[in-house]
């Protein structure tokens, strides 16, 4: 499935337009209606609740971003919409099909599935399903990535009219809590073919990686992960066909 031109054109604001300075926690509603308003896409997470629930939402843990602790995963979804996110204006953790009922459309979303298993690796469990189950029946444009590609490959076989792509890295070891020889793997991208992938998202410092540039080359839509400043912006607009970022306010090509 081809990704859209507005994947390529507007920039994407980093779980959504967030700014805890004006009470916008990332992944928040008030972030989503804030990138609604300012003309961007939306690039937001996902994790799985404890009754099967595709909440939005970045960390595995709930003590960064909230008051409670513990797993998000332990927690069911009507629970989790009543836990307040830190720096907010009182409002929950939003199920996904909450977030798609306030974007209405409004905005592409650049939707990210949290990796499952722990390292990569093919036990997904249920939040494709339950991704694909909230997007059923919406008609705004979406794309699909994960940096797990099993997670990509069965949203292959679940959405197969969505987008979708492969978040990438250059997976320096030390910043990853994974084997050194998953780490080799994953860096050269083999995945992209078998996957069906259109895209990829690749970190922003490792974009001159030759195998991104041979995907370029085959077609493949390249974007970038994450943007903080105009400069890095230009930087990475050399090979790069459109950002994520956060903590600036990205031009919005005309």
């Amino acid at each position: 499935m081809t990704l859209p031109p507005v994947f390529r054109r507007l920039p994407f604001a980093h779980r959504a337009l967030h700014d805890k300075t004006d009470r916008r926690p990332e992944n928040s509603r008030a972030a989503m209606r804030a990138a609604i308003a300012a003309g961007y896409g939306i690039e937001m997470d996902l994790q799985l609740s404890a009754d099967g629930q595709a909440m939005v939402f970045h960390d595995y843990d709930l003590d960064r971003l909230t008051d409670e602790k513990g797993a998000l995963r332990l927690r069911r979804a009507a629970d989790l919409g009543r836990i307040p996110l830190k720096h907010g204006d009182g409002e929950g953790i939003p199920t996904l099909a909450e977030v798609l009922e306030l974007v209405a459309g409004r905005a592409p979303l650049l939707i990210e599935l949290k990796d499952q298993d722990g390292g990569m690796g093919p036990d997904i469990g249920a939040l494709g399903a339950a991704t694909a189950a909230a997007l059923q029946g919406y008609t705004g444009p979406v794309a699909l990535m994960s940096f797990n590609p099993h997670a990509v490959a069965e949203m292959a076989t679940l959405c197969p009219q969505i987008p979708r792509g492969l978040t990438t890295s250059d997976y320096d070891p030390e910043d990853w809590p994974l084997s050194r020889a998953t780490c080799d793997r994953l860096r050269e991208i083999p995945d992209y073919a078998p996957t069906g992938s259109s895209f990829i998202s690749h970190e922003a410092r490792d974009l001159a990686r030759p195998r991104v540039a041979e995907l370029k080359a085959q077609g493949a839509a390249i974007l970038c992960w994450t943007i903080r400043s105009p400069e890095q912006e230009a930087a990475a607009r050399r090979i790069a066909e459109n950002v994520t970022f956060e903590n600036y306010f990205a031009p919005i090509p005309a």
